[in-house]
């Protein structure tokens, strides 16, 4: 599984720095992200989601630094449900924000999916 779990840093790669980017400066991350949200989401909010993403980027980190592959493909399904999700919130808002959010996130379901595709037909192969 070690194309998997390369790809998996590319995950915390982006959870732990939006979520203190979030934490810190909401509004320089709203920003970055092309919302347009005029301060819509307020100041609490946002900051809340900067404390679950960096606390959700450093549980992810110890999945990979320990290599928990049992939980690779719940990461990858987690990730898929957060897609719809954001899909629907864009619907709901019509806010890029989570247009620029589901190609970040949709990034990394890709990688990390062709990634585990490929370490199963590698272990299928030296397994026949």
């Amino acid at each position: 599984m070690k194309r998997t779990h390369l790809s998996l840093y590319y995950l915390v790669g982006y959870l732990i720095p939006s979520g203190l980017a979030l934490l810190f400066a909401p509004g320089l991350a709203f920003q970055l992200l092309f919302s347009n949200s005029s301060g819509a989401y307020g100041d609490v909010l946002p900051r809340l989601a900067g404390g679950i993403l960096l606390a959700l980027g450093l549980l992810v980190f110890q999945i990979v630094r320990r290599r928990v592959e049992q939980l690779y493909v719940t990461i990858i399904y987690v990730r898929v449900i957060l897609l719809g999700i954001l899909v629907g919130l864009f619907l709901y808002s019509r806010d890029p924000l989570f247009i620029s959010l589901f190609v970040v996130v949709g990034i990394g379901v890709v990688l990390t999916t062709l990634s585990y595709i490929r370490d199963r037909q590698s272990q299928k192969a030296l397994q026949g």
